[in-house]
């Protein structure tokens, strides 16, 4: 089942009731939204499509759908991959292969959203400087899907990057990141939190960031936290959520498809 969604008074005063943890003896929920802060973005995903006043579902670098290189990923983003309906945004990727408008034929095609640009010439929907950001999502069980839930600086360049939440060759292990620009070019700090079965149902993938802190949290607990002041960001970011495929490991031949689910995203801010 999807989480309930509770919306009282008080969270319209910036206050977040956090999940309990189920298992015995695990850490006690904690409130990751400080006092004062208030909702900056919300959306629900009810309704019948993808209000594109909000999102786009592709990279600034949108050229008739887009991939990310960087990554070596082996899915084509396409509009058609990403659908709304039941109260929830689903990213499909589908073995099919696509040719890209970069003129590489990729063996997957995918889904992804983001508050970006259109293109890169376009102004972004939404850009974010701290905040408290969580969605609710459900990954795929199938082998070979890279799901993130993530924040890319409006300048398009990265460093600095920050992983809300990704899935590396494994199901059971969430990783959280946040890069930064250091003497070596792209340096990074990772927390980690497993085993849990994710794709058993919908988890709750938060991130506070502030001047001075970054604190991730799954289910309402944190997990990782970073206060070193060189590696805070302090630029203006777009929120993405995207299901990549191929990364670390291409899918077996006996998966030809997956299904990425979020139930809602929202953003706190003071």
């Amino acid at each position: 089942m999807r989480p309930r969604r509770l919306w009282t008074a008080l969270a319209a005063l910036g206050l977040l009731f956090a999940v309990a943890c189920a298992s015995e003896g695990a850490p006690a929920a904690e409130t990751p939204v400080p006092n004062g802060w208030e909702v900056a973005f919300r959306e629900e995903f009810d309704g019948g499509r993808l209000d594109t006043e909000r999102w786009a579902t592709c990279y600034d670098w949108n050229r008739d759908g887009c991939t990310n290189a960087g990554n070596d990923e082996e899915q084509w983003y396409l509009p058609g991959q990403v659908s709304v309906g039941q109260g929830a945004l689903t990213l499909s990727a589908e073995r099919r292969a696509t040719r890209g408008s970069d003129g590489t034929t990729y063996p997957w095609r995918s889904g992804m959203i983001s508050t970006g640009r259109d293109d890169w010439y376009g102004d972004p929907r939404e850009t974010f400087t701290y905040g408290y950001f969580e969605a609710a999502i459900r990954i795929p069980r199938e082998a070979g899907m890279f799901p993130a839930f993530w924040l890319m600086p409006a300048s398009r360049f990265t460093p600095p990057e920050l992983d809300i939440m990704e899935f590396l060759g494994t199901t059971q292990e969430v990783s959280m990141y946040a890069h930064w620009k250091g003497p070596e070019a792209d340096e990074r700090a990772r927390g980690s939190f497993g085993r849990v079965d994710f794709p058993a149902g919908y988890h709750e993938f938060g991130l506070l960031w502030t001047s001075d802190e970054l604190s991730w949290y799954v289910d309402g607990v944190r997990r990782f936290r970073v206060t070193e002041p060189e590696r805070i960001p302090h630029v203006p970011m777009e929120m993405l959520l995207n299901l990549a495929v191929g990364v670390p490991d291409s899918p077996p031949a006996s998966v030809d498809s997956a299904r990425m689910a979020v139930d809602w995203v929202r953003v706190w801010q003071p």
